[in-house]
């Protein structure tokens, strides 16, 4: 009944977002994944399509954490604040709900949808401003609407940039301009960018691993033994049975959940240390600490849009936000090859391809709306699940975001994700963010790094976005045109390294002289999306929208719409 058993997945843990450069291109070598249990338009029986939605849950929950604990103490909340939990509630639901429209009426493929790094970055940015600098006296502020609303006036700026940025991304998606804007946004503006989402956070790393380095150096420790050492051993699981061999079914639990693993055995080591006294009262490490936020969040709490007010615009909030929509545009791009590679699917087509962009801002402006702190991006992590497990079926999916949307639900939940002792945090955080920004450098896979040309774009975009933001952030008031509204959209741009750097990026690789093949832009493989979609033989039946795919066709005018099922690029 549970024959999942697991064979050696093929090469790296398959494409994480190593793919980036893929993203520039939808010509892309698509083959399927060989013995898949279940490809994507395959239904496993329910109680296995739970088990491994389950499996989908946990693995984008870590990367979850990271909102709340970064955006809380620069939104001014207290750190037992029971919000905390809400706001990771709130994640839960908005990313549950946009996993099931996105692997419904979106891509259509098995992807899960989460909290994009690239958002909190401009969130950073924006709360950094000195109108939204915490008050001197916050400690001595006792009553709790007046403390709920210094955080909400600031989460409701987050969350008008983002509703309005995100915009964007429905246009691009909904006109289908993808392939226009990509032919400009090359590898080498999606690099530094990417790299600086990772390098922009190391100093939120060090801050919460200084409350205790021994711990976060543990922790950095287990997770790097656990996903790189351990990370082709299989342990058995009890009770389970391989029917072709009639042995325990063994599974690499270490490879699936390498963080999740090391920040629980962290935690434990922390409790033992918490009940013997060896951490001593108020010391960040103990378990104790944050015990205040599960026992004051609710049992029970619904997510509703607009619950922290209604959200605010200013246009410097907004540009800044828009460099996160297209750098989680980008992203999510070349995630929706790697996801129809090894979920055995045939190539995504332009139209599924613009109905995902479209679906996921979509997303977006209804994580906006509810206030999350963040928009939602396609998640690579949960991808590497599908390979690991040879499950891609669509409704495993589909039952993962049920599953966040029930936990989401459980307030409790959410509170235990909070309470976890912030040096653990911080150790997490240092191998996170280090793999984000190594992954912004897997984008130049195939541009000529013996290219003197590339080598100064890429050095100068990088060290020139770092310098200029850290110097931003040091002299925030430094900007004087004479309007406080252009003052406020300089400031924030040139605070968010991943714009300056991206736009630097842009420019020089777009003014400098330099030929497709040294720029990583020459086409790879001698067939395309495009002419995928016009091959009789791929009817891209993975892709076709349910219940109206055979009513649409009957309108000729629906082929000029980029997001129909039927549309046809000329």
């Amino acid at each position: 009944m549970m024959e999942i058993s697991l064979d050696e997945i093929e090469s790296s843990n398959f494409e994480k977002k190593s793919a980036l450069s893929r993203k520039l291109s939808t010509k892309s070598e698509v083959m399927p994944l060989k013995d898949l249990y279940y490809e994507i338009d395959d239904k496993p029986p329910w109680y296995l399509s739970l088990l491994l939605g389950f499996q989908h849950y946990i693995t984008m929950a870590g990367s979850t954490v990271a909102t709340p604990v970064i955006l809380g103490p620069l939104l001014c909340m207290a750190p037992d604040d029971p919000n905390k939990a809400n706001l990771i509630s709130t994640i839960m639901f908005v990313s549950g709900a946009a996993t099931l429209l996105q692997s419904t009426f979106g891509t259509r493929l098995p992807i899960i949808q989460g909290g994009s790094f690239s958002f909190i970055v401009v969130a950073i940015a924006i709360l950094s401003q000195p109108e939204f600098k915490c008050p001197t006296n916050l400690d001595k502020i006792t009553d709790e609407k007046e403390r709920e609303e210094i955080w909400q006036i600031r989460i409701r700026e987050i969350q008008g940039a983002i509703i309005v940025a995100s915009l964007l991304e429905v246009f691009i998606g909904l006109f289908g301009i993808v392939g226009k804007i990509l032919k400009y946004i090359t590898p080498m503006a999606v690099a530094p960018a990417i790299t600086m989402i990772g390098l922009s956070l190391f100093k939120k790393s060090a801050e919460y691993s200084s409350r205790n380095w021994y711990i976060a150096i543990l922790t950095i420790l287990l997770i790097v033994v656990f996903s790189q050492y351990c990370m082709n051993v299989k342990l058995p699981i009890p009770f389970t049975k391989d029917l072709t061999t009639g042995k325990l079914i063994r599974y690499p639990v270490f490879q699936v959940f390498p963080v999740l693993l090391g920040m629980g055995v962290a935690w434990l080591i922390c409790y033992i240390m918490t009940v013997t006294n060896v951490f001593e009262p108020g010391n960040r490490s103990r378990t104790d600490v944050n015990l205040k936020i599960i026992s004051n969040t609710l049992w029970f709490r619904f997510p509703y849009p607009f619950q922290w007010g209604i959200p605010t615009v200013s246009l410097g909030a907004v540009l800044g936000m828009m460099a996160g929509v297209i750098a989680g545009t980008v992203e999510s791009i070349g995630d929706y090859n790697a996801c129809a590679r090894i979920s055995g699917a045939e190539p995504p087509p332009v139209h599924a391809i613009n109905r995902g962009i479209f679906i996921e801002g979509i997303g977006c402006v209804v994580s906006g709306m509810f206030g999350t702190g963040t928009g939602t991006t396609s998640l690579s992590q949960n991808i590497g699940a599908i390979g690991i497990s040879k499950v891609g079926s669509r409704r495993v999916i589909q039952a993962s975001g049920l599953i966040m949307i029930v936990f989401a639900l459980i307030g409790k939940v959410g509170a235990v994700f909070v309470s976890i002792p912030e040096p653990i945090i911080g150790g997490t955080f240092c191998v996170v963010f280090a793999t984000v920004a190594a992954v912004g450098l897997s984008n130049l896979q195939q541009v000529d790094l013996n290219s003197s040309r590339n080598i100064f774009v890429i050095g100068f975009s990088i060290f020139f976005g770092l310098t200029i933001s850290q110097w931003m952030e040091a002299n925030s008031g430094i900007i004087n045109t004479g309007s406080e509204t252009l003052d406020q959209i300089f400031t924030i741009l040139l605070k968010t390294g991943m714009f300056v750097s991206f736009f630097l990026g842009f420019v020089l690789d777009n003014t400098i002289p330099g030929t497709l093949v040294e720029r990583g832009l020459a086409p790879t493989t001698p067939q395309s999306t495009d002419d995928q979609e016009n091959d009789p033989e791929n009817d891209g039946k993975s892709y076709k929208l349910p219940f109206v795919t055979d009513f649409i066709k009957r309108f000729k005018l629906l082929k000029l719409i980029p997001i129909s099922p039927t549309y046809k690029p000329r």
